[in-house]
């Protein structure tokens, strides 16, 4: 059982706003114990929720998820064909004018080669992707105002998140390509 707990937080569990996408705002408990189960000390890392719950987090990439990041507005494309035309996301979120989606390790590795591959892949908008040996920034588990620039779209819920690979990412990238080209 996790040493990290909500009444930590102040105002305690968050209420969701509304909301496009059928997940909460902020990290779940078990969520959270997930995003820590990224780094080397996750103790450490729920320490430092426990004490700066609106603080950023910087976590390795390549164990827990790997982490795509694309541009804003064609980011929000690609989840809106993950979540319309099925099978959903995995943890997503915005940061610096970008949009971060949690992704199946080893993804990072596949999916610029299936991008340059399939003929639709120049149409695609430059896709950053993290894996081993690279870090991202997430945003705080929980903050009342959202910093604008940093905030969890799907937070994670539950410790063990459902993940899009390469191949399903790669066709939510094609399908935004074509209806932007359409």
């Amino acid at each position: 059982m996790s040493d990290w707990h909500w009444h930590t937080w102040p105002g305690g569990v968050p209420e969701s706003a509304s909301h496009p996408y059928p997940y909460a705002q902020y990290p779940t408990p078990d969520g959270a114990d997930w995003l820590a189960s990224a780094s080397a000390f996750p103790r450490s890392v729920r320490a430092l929720w426990s004490a700066r719950p609106t603080a950023p987090s910087v976590l390795p990439c390549g164990t827990a998820f790997d982490a795509v990041n694309l541009p804003a507005l064609f980011g929000r494309r690609v989840l809106e064909h993950l979540w319309s035309a099925g099978p959903g996301s995995g943890p997503a979120a915005t940061l610096r004018g970008r949009l971060l989606l949690l992704a199946e390790p080893g993804t990072a590795g596949r999916l610029p080669s299936l991008l340059t591959w399939e003929e639709w892949g120049p149409a695609v908008p430059p896709v950053l992707c993290h894996g081993a040996g690279d870090s991202v920034a997430l945003p705080p588990p929980y903050s009342e105002t959202g910093h604008g620039r940093s905030r969890w779209l799907v937070a994670p819920d539950t410790r063990r998140p459902w993940l899009p690979g390469a191949d399903v990412l790669l066709w939510a990238c094609v399908r935004a390509a074509r209806a932007e080209a359409g």
